[in-house]
């Protein structure tokens, strides 16, 4: 592995919880100062980081383009994927829909034929409501672990199709006469496979090119059509 992911590596382990005094930083890479320095004007200058006065801070999606460019320089995908947290993958994905137009909900927990049920974002954008699952798994995953993964998320939002409208819940599509929801999987990295039983599985960095194209095909993929009677 690379001098400069061994440094990004240190990087996400310091800034997982605040901001992180540049002098820490080569002694936690293990790293001389000069080359410390020179790698940090190279990640500022690619917008990976933000570096003033010795005091280094990033954000939610800088911090997944850092795992993710340490990853394509070699480090190994679970140790980088255990400085991030889930809820960044929120907190990014949230963001992709918003600056996309989409009413966005994190964490939507709602109720149906006796059951709780949980969804990590919940992004409405008129016809189309995205269902959203987030995961930060290895490339190591199986197929069969993975058919599972789906399955359930298909299963969860087929729920909350059902259960709409949902007074409970102040969710955009309620007051919509049609809504086609449509289940998808955020992954850290590319996997083996795109699709399963027509669920798109998405890399986190290709979340916005995947928005621009659903209009396109959402229709062809994995979709619960609910019709709403507001009487």
């Amino acid at each position: 592995m690379s001098v400069e992911s061994e440094l990004i590596i240190s990087i996400l382990k310091l800034s997982k919880t605040d901001v992180v005094l540049q002098k820490h930083i080569n002694i936690e890479a293990k790293i001389g100062y000069g080359l410390c320095q020179k790698l940090l004007v190279k990640l500022q200058n690619a917008g990976l980081v933000n570096v003033r006065e010795g005091i280094l801070e990033t954000t939610s999606v800088q911090r997944l383009k850092l795992a993710v460019y340490a990853i394509q320089q070699g480090a190994d995908i679970e140790r980088v994927s255990s400085f991030l947290h889930w809820k960044e993958f929120e907190a990014m994905t949230a963001a992709v829909l918003e600056k996309n137009h989409f009413n966005v909900q994190t964490n939507v927990h709602f109720s149906h034929v006796g059951h709780r049920w949980e969804i990590d974002v919940v992004g409405c954008k008129k016809p189309t409501c995205l269902c959203i699952d987030c995961k930060h798994w290895h490339h190591g995953l199986h197929r069969s672990a993975l058919m599972k993964i789906v399955d359930k998320h298909i299963e969860r939002t087929s729920a909350f199709a059902d259960s709409l409208p949902n007074p409970a819940r102040k969710i955009e599509c309620n007051s919509w006469n049609e809504v086609n929801v449509v289940p998808a999987i955020i992954s850290l990295m590319p996997g083996t496979f795109k699709f399963h039983s027509k669920v798109p599985i998405v890399p986190a960095l290709q979340l916005q090119e995947f928005l621009s194209q659903l209009p396109a095909y959402a229709n062809s993929l994995k979709h619960f059509l609910r019709l709403i009677n507001h009487l």
